[in-house]
């Protein structure tokens, strides 16, 4: 199973913000929409970072309340990793796993088309175990 085939069930919707929102304004769209990360993108729709409750937490670690004031730009991770719509489920998870983040953008031709999210990832895998384990049912009650 593809990343492609997880955005075609989930959406393409990204939640995005410029790098000039503030952390406060951030918080309060995470936790209007339910999720854990949005893109940082400039006006052009390039992907400059990304944005995380754990980066959030760790600003606020560091710079008290005054973090909250702070920019999209100055508190986001600007490494980001990313996976195309070709990246296998397997792949994702060891990108994730290995760079310890739970949200991976999804680039083609040089485009964010969507991201996912750990949960996603583990959804996706639960039903592709729950597929082989039905093929292997039909096969040994057929032979």
């Amino acid at each position: 199973m593809t990343i492609a085939a997880i955005l075609k069930h989930k959406g393409f919707d990204i939640a995005s913000v410029s790098p000039l929102v503030t952390i406060t304004a951030v918080a309060s769209l995470l936790s209007g929409r339910r999720i854990g990360a949005v893109v940082v993108m400039d006006s052009s729709e390039v992907l400059l970072g990304i944005l995380s409750e754990r980066d959030i937490i760790h600003a606020l670690a560091n710079y008290g309340a005054g973090a909250l004031e702070m920019t999209a730009g100055q508190v986001m991770t600007r490494t980001v990793k990313t996976a195309t719509p070709h990246t296998t489920v397997t792949e994702a998870m060891e990108i994730m796993t290995t760079g310890r983040f739970r949200h991976l953008p999804v680039i083609e031709h040089n485009a964010l088309v969507g991201i996912v999210s750990i949960g996603d990832i583990v959804k996706a895998r639960i039903m592709q175990q729950e597929h082989e384990v039905d093929s292997l049912k039909a096969y040994v009650a057929g032979g």
